[in-house]
């Protein structure tokens, strides 16, 4: 049993680490805030991107990026440089695993916890860096260019991203975005009621999807102009999901030492009990000490 020094300290030692939790709390939802602002919505890019589908009829069109040549495929796994996340990396390195289970491909992973997590499994991976907030654009169009170059070179037919999203600020889960083989339905598309308007404005006059009105040239090859517009959108899309990861990241750090903090209260509670129950032990230990020495003493 411990004595009561060895609780005291125990107690003091948990109040300090009490304070460090409470501080890095802070911290976690000072960043967190602080980049939610500077996140920006993607919408218009998404959309006005999309649009440019409604001239093309993919379903004629043979490019990889639409029709995979085989099954093979490259998974991506974004993680951090940075503990305390409650094992959020773990769930997405193992949902990267997963995938590759179904079919056999490669392991791409992003920051060090990843890679620790994929080395202990022993599946083969290339590994870039974590993400910096700073730079998140930049390492964003460097892994664009990296997975175009690997897709054509090994003709890889699936590309799939696994990366943590922020639900809320307490709540996240790992999401998995399939980026190849490309299909314009899973992007965001506008409302169908101005389209509505606008048919009943030009009538007849309005072109079906796939047909490509008159007073529009288009210049390039179909495969290309898909290749580019695919090309442009990989890239924002990595880099609002390495901005979503982010957050992600700071809302799970929020959550695991929100869990620490409470346990460590328990811990205090039950070294407060033991504190006072050694206490009271040690001051009847001594009452019957004292008494049995009166006693021996009158006895005399």
């Amino acid at each position: 049993m411990k004595t009561l020094p060895d609780i005291k300290k125990d107690l003091e030692f948990n109040n300090s680490l009490s304070v460090l939790i409470e501080v890095l709390k802070n911290i976690a939802v000072s960043q967190f805030h602080a980049l939610e602002q500077k996140l920006k919505s993607y919408e218009k890019f998404f959309l006005t991107h999309n649009s440019f589908f409604e001239f093309l009829d993919i379903s004629r069109i043979e490019h990889p990026f639409l029709l995979p040549k085989n099954k093979s495929q490259m998974v991506v796994a974004v993680t951090s440089d940075s503990g305390l996340l409650g094992g959020l990396n773990m769930q997405v390195v193992a949902a990267a695993i997963r995938e590759l289970e179904k079919i056999p491909g490669k392991l791409v992973v992003i920051g060090e916890r990843g890679k620790t997590y994929a080395r202990e499994s022993g599946i083969p991976f290339i590994a870039f860096s974590g993400i910096k907030e700073e730079k998140y654009y930049a390492q964003a169009m460097q892994l664009r260019d990296y997975l175009i170059n690997k897709i054509f070179e090994d003709s890889i037919g699936y590309l799939k991203v696994i990366y943590p999203y922020p639900v809320s600020f307490t709540l996240q889960r790992v999401e998995t975005l399939l980026v190849l083989p490309y299909a314009p339905a899973s992007l965001p598309r506008p409302s169908l009621e101005p389209k509505i308007a606008l048919k009943e404005e030009r009538g007849s006059g309005q072109t079906n999807p796939g047909e490509i009105p008159p007073d529009i040239i288009i210049e390039s090859a179909p495969g290309d102009i898909v290749e580019y517009l695919v090309y442009l959108w990989l890239g924002q899309k990595l880099y609002e999901i390495f901005g979503l990861s982010r957050l992600a990241e700071f809302s799970a750090r929020f959550v695991h030492l929100e869990g620490s903090a409470e346990r460590l209260k328990e811990m205090d509670r039950k070294l407060r009990l033991q504190y006072f129950r050694v206490r009271h032990e040690l001051i009847d230990r001594n009452m019957r000490e004292l008494f049995s020495a009166r006693l021996l003493y009158a006895g005399r």
